[in-house]
């Protein structure tokens, strides 16, 4: 794959894959928020072995932005041949149960904010009939639990709209992958207590969104043990999963 759209790019994870890509002398168009480590990455990915790299700087919590957005990274590469949605926040659950409005802006940035950028992009790559899109969810997203139910149910959301999307776009020859993570130590997790086993680094996480970008994975549990803790998860019965504090 040589020309690569990237939603979020700043995010320690979408930072460390675009360096493989680099690496293999990609042209890159990424957009995030601030435009001094936006620009600090491009400098970074140059470095690296990128053939060129495009930038812009959006807030992507807007979606009035993101079609225009896409239009761009089409004019500057030439087409796109794989795409990485790893925008979002992680959500301070107490804050959202006290606070309506802050649950429901949760929400939006977790779900309809990649949701539309999906169907952009989806819509773009039916009419060329091939490449590959990978979104970043979250393990969070197959079953509720009290201690993280906003950003879980966003992330729930976003796993059925990519099922569905993955339906519909697999007879054009267009790949959609489902990226969940389980824990990665990564600014966004800075507030959690970290250490163990279950704890992954950004360039690990990386490693496996390159490789499922080349395969057409349609879920990519990362680090693998993750598919394996999520599928006990689901299957524990209600009654017993009412007793735990998970």
């Amino acid at each position: 794959m040589k020309r690569v759209l990237i939603f979020g790019a700043t995010s320690a994870i979408a930072e460390a894959t675009a360096r493989l890509f680099a690496a293999e002398g990609a042209r890159l168009f990424l957009v995030g928020r601030n435009p001094d480590k936006l620009e600090a990455v491009r400098r970074d990915l140059q470095a690296r072995g990128a053939e060129g790299v495009e930038t812009a700087v959006a807030d992507l919590a807007d979606p009035a932005l993101h079609k225009d957005l896409v239009e761009r990274a089409w004019a500057s590469l030439g087409g796109v041949d794989a795409a990485l949605i790893a925008h979002g926040t992680l959500s301070d659950q107490k804050a959202c149960e006290a606070d309506a409005a802050l649950a429901l802006s949760e929400i939006a940035g977790n779900f309809l904010s990649p949701a539309s950028i999906l169907t952009h992009l989806a819509n773009r790559m039916e009419v060329q009939h091939r490449g590959a899109i990978a979104v970043i969810g979250s393990v969070a997203g197959d079953r509720g639990r009290q201690s993280n139910y906003v950003y879980g149910s966003a992330k729930g959301g976003l796993r059925v709209f990519v099922q569905g999307l993955r339906h519909r776009m697999g007879p054009k020859g267009v790949a959609v992958t489902l990226v969940e993570p389980g824990f990665v130590d990564t600014p966004m997790t800075a507030g959690l207590p970290k250490g163990g086993p279950l704890w992954a680094t950004p360039d690990r996480v990386a490693r496996d969104i390159h490789k499922a970008l080349n395969s057409g994975t349609a879920v990519l549990y990362t680090p693998w043990f993750w598919r394996w803790i999520m599928l006990i998860i689901r299957h524990v019965p209600d009654a017993i999963f009412q007793r735990t504090r998970l």
